[in-house]
Order: C-alpha cells, then structure tokens, then sequence
C-alpha cells in the first residue's frame, strides 16, 4: 500500500466498506478529542491528531455477522461467542492494511488491574455516535453522592447497540477532521433522569433502550440470545444455527 492510500479518506472508506455490510457502524475521531475527556489514566498514547475510529454493532449484526461467524463453527470456546465474533471482525481491519498500522482495542480488554483499556463510551460521544448520558446531564443532581452509570444514546437505535471498542490508526494524522456533536436525543432534563434510573435500577428489563422512538431494535432471537445466562447459550445457538454448527 503506498503512502497515498493511508491518507484519511481512503482509510475511512475501506473501515467502513469491511465493517458496514455485516451490521456495524463506524465514526472517526481524533484521539485528541478522547484524551480531552478522560483522566490521564485513561488518555492514549498518541498524537492529538491521530485517527481512530469508534466502531458499533446494531441490531444487524447479529444476523450478519454473528450467525454466519457461528456456523463457519470459527469460534473456539476460548472466550464468549460474542467477542470472539468482534476479535474477528477487528482482526479483518489490521488485515487490510500494513502490518502494524491499525491497532484495535475492544470494549471488554482491561489492564491486569481490572482497568478498562478504552473509554468507549466516551469514545462514541466525542465521535458523535452516541449521546453519553450521565448524572451531570441532570439539573439538580436528584441521586446526591450516590454512584450513577452513565449510558449511551443512539439517535436512531436507541439503546439498541452496542459500543464494541476502537481502532486507532497509529501513522494517520487526520488534524482537518470536522467535530461532530452527538444528537441529544433525550433532551430534557426529566427524561435524562428517567433513563438513568432506567439503567441503574431497572436495567434487567431493557425499557432504558426504548427511552426514545428507534426505527430498529434486536429481534426477538436476538433479545433471547443476550438475556439467556452465558452457560446456557452453547445450547441456545444450536436451535439457531443448528446443532451441527456450534463447536
């Protein structure tokens, strides 16, 4: 590859041309924009201007790229079908570039001490992917000292998504990148305190992913698939994608 096809506007379209068609999204941002917003423990280790992406599954990839990762019986057991489904999908992004260029790190990677590797959904709301909703958000601050998760919101698929990690693009600057502000989907400042009280105390019952119209959410398999317990999910995939096909 030469040096002309690592400008930023060829490696954006061919991310987007492998991810897009099995049911992701991606948004770029500047790792500067990220490192801005974090503790310094968090912040990456690269130029501001750096290119990066933050990469979302919606409620196609399941049939896109789940099921057909599922019955190409390529997972191996090692870790949860999903992950190891976005490792895949990851590794064909550092595959269609120089060695070394693209470096990916997943939503669920942590340091040895139980640290988060990335920030993602701090990483889709500076991408303008995702609104991250925190207790901030709310005038009043209701909750007191009491600990509140923040939580993502998609414009069009509410909390029907997935934030699955980033891709940094080591050797790309990209300092002319337009900032994208996320929609503010949940505008007011009541709604903002229903969705947290949603996801923090109701979360088993999903109602905070319908906190605002979506024009698409998980299907019923898929639904079923995510609220079956981890140990019981080897049996579910088999009535899926058939008993032959799961490892």
């Amino acid at each position: 590859m030469t040096e002309n096809q690592m400008c930023p506007s060829h490696v954006t379209s061919t991310v987007t041309s492998i991810l897009s068609k099995v049911g992701f999204e991606v948004y770029p941002f500047k790792i500067g924009w990220y490192n801005e917003q974090v503790q310094k423990v968090f912040a990456l280790p690269y130029p501001e201007d750096t290119l990066a992406f933050i990469v979302i599954s919606t409620p196609e990839m399941f049939d896109k790229a789940f099921k057909p990762f599922i019955r190409r019986q390529a997972c191996t057991g090692v870790r949860d079908p999903i992950d190891e489904c976005m490792m895949h999908q990851f590794s064909l992004i550092k595959q269609a570039f120089p060695e070394g260029e693209a470096e990916t790190i997943h939503d669920f990677e942590m340091h040895p001490n139980r640290r988060p590797k990335v920030l993602v959904q701090t990483a889709g709301h500076v991408a303008g992917a995702a609104y991250y909703y925190q207790a901030s958000d709310v005038t009043g601050n209701p909750w007191g000292d009491k600990k509140i998760y923040g939580v993502s919101v998609h414009p069009k698929y509410g909390g029907w998504f997935a934030l699955r990690g980033v891709i940094i693009f080591r050797n790309v600057l990209y300092p002319d990148l337009a900032r994208k502000e996320p929609p503010d989907v949940v505008s007011t400042s009541s709604l903002r305190q229903e969705l947290l009280h949603r996801y923090n105390h109701n979360w088993q019952d999903w109602s905070f992913r319908d906190i605002v119209p979506v024009t698409q959410k998980y299907s019923e398999e898929q639904m079923l698939y995510f609220i079956t317990p981890p140990k019981d999910r080897q049996e579910l995939l088999k009535k899926i994608v058939g008993e032959d096909q799961v490892y």
